[in-house]
């Protein structure tokens, strides 16, 4: 569904994505994993050319992302990251029903999608459409943010640590809840984090990342127990310790 060949990304004389190439599978999850400056987000990016390339390309479902005008394009990807950005002067429904009303579809269709869409993230439509971003929990919002991305049927959606920001518990929840939907809608992601357990426990695969270039790509077991270098090796530590950290508090109680 994805192929990214040869994407390369230079600021200057930088070289933020060096030659990357991986593909995704249709309805596969892959989890980018990297630190601060590891390029993973760039590589995101240029997926729906809100970063543009400065060699290679990336093909979605067989078509060169270029080939389509970037609005056009950015209308067919689910796009869903940390800070959400939910337009505070439109109410939850006008948020959710941004993309599809540029679409041209009509009120009613428009207004059904909006309610499906409340249902799906578990959020009621008659409590929640009316409601300002201002006036819902962290947690809600990002919902929102989430069904928004989904608004216009996207069989692709990019996700930049959509849950970086907020509480464990709310964190874990949408975790689920997105799971449960990616499923639902066989969805195509690509989800960036820096967080091991998270990519871990979410990702079908993982694609780590090292200073611009892919270091290794597998199978959260894959990972963990054929780590393809040292750095790799460490970042599988990090979740290995704070696992025996956490039994060994168990033990002691």
């Amino acid at each position: 569904m994805i192929q990214l060949v040869d994407l390369t990304k230079r600021f200057g004389t930088v070289t933020a994505v060096d030659r990357i190439n991986l593909k995704v599978a249709e309805g596969e999850l892959l989890i980018l994993l990297g630190g601060s400056g590891s390029g993973k987000t760039t590589t995101m990016r240029m997926v729906n050319r809100l970063i543009e390339p400065s060699e290679g390309r990336v093909e979605i479902d067989g078509v060169d992302n270029r080939t389509l005008a970037a609005p056009e394009l950015r209308r067919r990807v689910g796009y869903a990251f940390q800070k959400i950005g939910l337009f505070p002067h439109m109410t939850v429904s006008e948020n959710i029903a941004v993309t599809p009303s540029l679409l041209g579809w009509s009120k009613s269709k428009v207004a059904d999608r909006v309610d499906e869409l409340l249902e799906l993230v578990e959020l009621a439509p008659d409590e929640y459409r009316s409601r300002w971003p201002r006036e819902l929990s962290g947690g809600q919002q990002q919902r929102v943010g989430v069904a928004r991305a989904l608004a216009a049927k996207p069989r692709v959606m990019l996700l930049d640590e959509p849950f970086g920001a907020l509480d464990p518990l709310t964190r874990d929840r949408l975790q689920d809840a997105f799971t449960r939907i990616r499923r639902q809608l066989q969805l195509t992601a690509i989800f960036v984090t820096h967080d091991m357990t998270e990519a871990l426990l979410l990702g079908d695969r993982i694609a780590v990342m090292n200073e611009g270039r892919l270091v290794q790509v597998g199978t959260p077991r894959q990972l963990l127990t054929e780590p393809a270098d040292d750095y790799i090796r460490e970042l599988m530590a990090t979740p290995r310790r704070q696992t025996a950290a956490v039994e060994a508090l168990v033990a002691q109680a």
